[in-house]
């Protein structure tokens, strides 16, 4: 199968080709170059990907366990008795 190169260095690969390495809008590939110059084309070996870092407002919402109501809170911080 031949396919065509872009000016921008890009090729599509053909369908038979992408249905047998089970490869999907978005997957990563990898060219490898043996020593007669031959291109082997594979799918890259994918990472898991990291969990994003908590976020530190998220663990903190909700926790709050004083039950002041609004004049004692306003009064308290005005220091009124």
């Amino acid at each position: 199968m031949s396919t065509t190169l872009t000016s921008k260095g890009q090729v599509t690969v053909p369908k038979p080709i992408r249905d047998a390495l089970g490869l999907t809008p978005g997957a990563t590939v990898e060219f490898v170059l043996n020593e007669a110059g031959d291109v082997t084309l594979r799918p890259a070996k994918t990472r898991k990907p990291k969990r994003p870092a908590p976020d530190r407002f998220d663990a903190a919402r909700g926790t709050a366990n004083v039950h002041w109501r609004t004049d004692d809170l306003m009064a308290l911080l005005r220091g009124e008795p």
